[in-house]
Parts: structure tokens; sequence; C-alpha cells
């Protein structure tokens, strides 16, 4: 059995850069990543060459490997306003080490991503006088605009600046196990001992007996969102204390460049959150990819989600981006997991196991879109792969009325947003854990153990999960 002074399990953004940040503090830490897909360089989607979704074996190239989805998105580090006296993007980080302290996390960690090669151009800082009308303009109709800096990276830039960093970590001593899989966490008295391995390939093998043990001195989570759903079993096999999460549940809105001309000049991602009437529910948007295009995502059990990349060198004339509805369940019903799961296994089934397209005019005519209206569409789907269909079989009555009426809204601040040709890909859903009781060290209920990053409910997106991932090594080495 071997021993390490810290084992993470998962090597995403928030793994990456814990790891980097005890190079810098004290090179003597044994450390060990656990990751259950592949290195970087070894990373590629075949729909790019195929035209469709082959759900790779052992594992989704997508949303496993080093940097997790990360590689793959689009690579936007959302940052802040100096002004700004509180953080309104990326999770709630910030609680637990305060809005100042946050600020300088990410501070650092723009330094570090510079260091590997970031674009030094900052999106969303140059037209403050253009992008206060339109917040004004979305006032009025109750919809509130975050405008922060953002930083982007490109979907293909992003895969080279993970593999430098990836590099880093190795040559200064860091060990990665890929495509390996944490099957179990030992526990005794309360207190982590180390985690139990085996191939991924077989990590959902129940009768599977040669589990390696790993011994560890303290061991991090940092699982994702892909691990949400591991997350959960450990934390209910292990009696870790969790509160209810959230779930998020919506759709990829594609449209033309055109219509989100200004949005897409002036900040290049706008951020709009709204509650509308009946429900009041929170409704935002997330993930906007200027001539981007959708692409799609495999997790546990063949279930397929919808996404969108947005590159620096290759451009549709469309621009993509998520529309989603938060889910707050309360007693008796404490499974937000498994809720989201169920509605993307209905989606699914309905695009037999691919992606469903369909025209915004068609839902408000109740009807489903057909393979010729699509190809008569103005607006062309950068999916090729979708199946045109009716996403309201299965996406549900409120999370559908949230979603059109939050359309209709934001058509009244940006003209054309709710063109009929417009078009909803389904489904896209956020998976978080129940959210993890952590100590301000972010230290679970179990001694030595800790949680980081997406997975866990801490953050959301890369910066914050990277900055959770450099105060995390504070912590240990301090400790």
């Amino acid at each position: 059995m071997e021993n390490y002074d810290i084992v993470v399990v998962g090597a995403g953004p928030s793994a990456a850069f814990l790891a980097y940040e005890v190079i810098q503090l004290d090179k003597t830490k044994k450390v060990l990543l656990i990751e259950q897909g592949k290195k970087v360089e070894e990373r590629y989607c075949p729909i790019e060459k195929l035209g469709k979704c082959t759900k790779c074996k052992p594992m989704c190239n997508i949303t496993c490997g080093f940097s997790g989805a990360g590689a793959f998105s689009d690579g936007k580090l959302s940052l802040y306003n100096k002004e700004d006296d509180d953080i309104y993007i990326g999770g709630v980080l910030h609680e637990y080490v305060g809005v100042e302290e946050t600020k300088k996390l990410i501070d650092y960690a723009d330094q570090i991503y510079l260091k590997f090669g970031a674009d030094t151009k900052l999106e969303g800082v140059s037209y403050k006088e253009e992008i206060k009308k339109i917040y004004d303009k979305a006032k009025k109709e109750d919809i509130n605009l975050v405008n922060i800096p953002i930083r982007h990276l490109g979907t293909e830039k992003s895969h080279e600046l993970y593999g430098k960093i990836e590099k880093y970590l190795i040559d200064n001593g860091v060990k990665i196990l890929f495509e390996t899989t944490v099957s179990d966490l030992v526990i005794e008295n309360n207190e982590i001992k180390g985690v139990k391995i085996r191939p991924a390939k077989y990590a959902e093998e129940e009768e599977y007996n040669n589990d390696e043990t790993i011994i560890g001195k303290k061991v991090v989570l940092a699982v994702g969102r892909k691990g949400a759903n591991w997350l959960v079993k450990m934390c209910d096999k292990h009696n870790i204390k969790t509160t209810a999460g959230t779930v998020d549940i919506g759709v990829r809105y594609e449209l033309p460049d055109k219509i989100m001309e200004n949005i897409n000049k002036y900040m290049y991602e706008g951020k709009f959150i709204a509650r509308p009437y009946p429900f009041r529910d929170k409704v935002r948007t997330f993930c906007q990819n200027p001539s981007g295009f959708v692409s799609t995502e495999v997790y546990d059990n063949n279930i397929t989600l919808v996404n969108g990349h947005s590159y620096k060198e290759r451009k549709s004339n469309n621009t993509n981006l998520a529309i989603l509805v938060s889910h707050n369940f309360e007693y008796p019903f404490d499974r937000p997991i498994e809720y989201g799961r169920n509605v993307a296994k209905n989606l699914n089934a309905l695009g037999n196991g691919n992606i469903v397209v369909q025209r915004l005019g068609d839902i408000y005519r109740g009807k489903r879109t057909w393979d010729e209206e699509l190809k008569r569409n103005s607006v062309v789907p950068t999916l090729k792969s979708a199946v045109a269909g009716d996403i309201t079989f299965a996406l549900g009555y409120r999370t559908m009325t949230d979603i059109l009426k939050f359309i209709s809204a934001l058509d009244k601040v940006i003209e054309g947003f709710a063109n009929p040709d417009n078009l909803l890909y389904g489904p896209e859903i956020k998976f978080y854990s129940n959210k993890i009781a952590i100590s301000n060290e972010f230290e679970t209920s179990v001694k030595n153990l800790y949680s980081i990053g997406d997975g866990g409910g801490l953050t959301r997106g890369l910066m914050m999960a990277s900055a959770s991932g450099i105060q995390t090594a504070r912590n240990l080495i301090e400790r």
C-alpha cells in the first residue's frame, strides 16, 4: 500500500490548482491525484469527425480526464469588479473565506492562468456606458444583469493550457493516476485513512474484488459535477453530513449572432437573472458562447446532456447559451440529482439516446419540430447529431413555464431573443451533490476529509474551483 500526504479524488481545476499551490509551499509533500479519465493530450471527442456521440468507454472524454470538463469547455474565467462589495458569480467560496480574501484568491489564480498562456485580453471592461443602458433596460423587466470581467481561453486553447499545467505538476513530483476510479473511502472511527481504487473500466462492476488501497493522511474530494452522483453515494454510505442541494435544469438556447451582437461585443457573456411569475424560481443565463457550437457530454449510465463551446479560431454564425432553472427540494424529497437524472433519461429516450432540439415557435404552437422544418429553419443547428422533437414531453410544466416566461421577458431587452426560429436543445442539467457540510477550512464531518470544487456545491465554474483548490492547499500545509 502506497502512502501519501495528500490524496485528491479527481483532477479537475480545483485539484490541479491545489497541487500547484502545494508545490509552491512545500515540495516535500507527497501528492496523488486520482483521475478516472485520460491525460489532456489523449482526450478528444469523436463527434467532431463522426457527427454523432459514440458514448466513449469507459468514460466520456468531454467530462473526464485531467482538468475535467474544463479542457473542453469554452474556457471562460469569471473575475470580479473592484467596486463590488460581494461575489455574485461562482458559488459560495466567499461565505467561508470572506469577500476580500476571495478576490485575492481570484487574482492569484488569474496570474497562474496567465503564466500558463491565458489570453491577456479582458472582456466586459471597455463599454461601461453601453452596458449600463442594457442593465437599466433589463431592470424595467425585473431582470438583473450581472456584468463582470471575463478572460476567454477558448475551447482549443483551454486544452493547450491545461496540458501545460498537467506537465508542470508531473515534472514537479505530483503523481497522477489516470483511468483510475475511487471505488470507496477508507474511514475508521470517523477519520479518513485512505481510498480504494480500481481501473476505470471496472467502475460499475459490483463483483470486482481486486481493489487496491491507497493510504492518505489527508483526502480531498474534488470530483466536479461529473462525480456528484458518486459523492452522494459516498455521503450516504459513510454518514458524511450534507444539506439538501440544488439542481439546475433547462435548455441550451441557440440564436443568430446578429441578435446577440451588442451583448457579445460589450460583455462577451451576459449573465441575466430573473424570478418570473408565477413560480418565482431563479432562472438565469449561463455559459454564453458567441459564434459558438452546441455540444454533447455523457455522464454516468450513458445520460447525455447538452453544453456549448466557443473557440478562438473556429467560428459559427450562432450564439448559444444555457437557460437554467434552479430547483430546490424540501422534505420529504431530498434527491435533487435523482430528479434531474430522471428528467434527462426521459428526454434521452425521446431522442433515442440523443439530444432533442425544438424550435421556439413550435413550442408556442403546441407541436413538435420535424426534420423537414428544421432543414428550412433560418437558424441552422450547430449540433448535427441533435434529433428534432418535442422537449416539453419531458422537461416539466414548471420548468418549461419558467423558461418561456424568461425568454419572453428578455426579448424586451434583446430584440429577437424570442424569435420563433430560435432553437432549444435539451436537456442541459448542472448536477451538484447535496451540499456537503464543511468547516471554514473545507473539512467535512469526517476528520481529515475535505470537499472542494463544483461537485460538492462549494463553487461553480473554472475560476472559483481553481481558487478553492489554492485555498485548500494553504489550509492543509498550514495545519
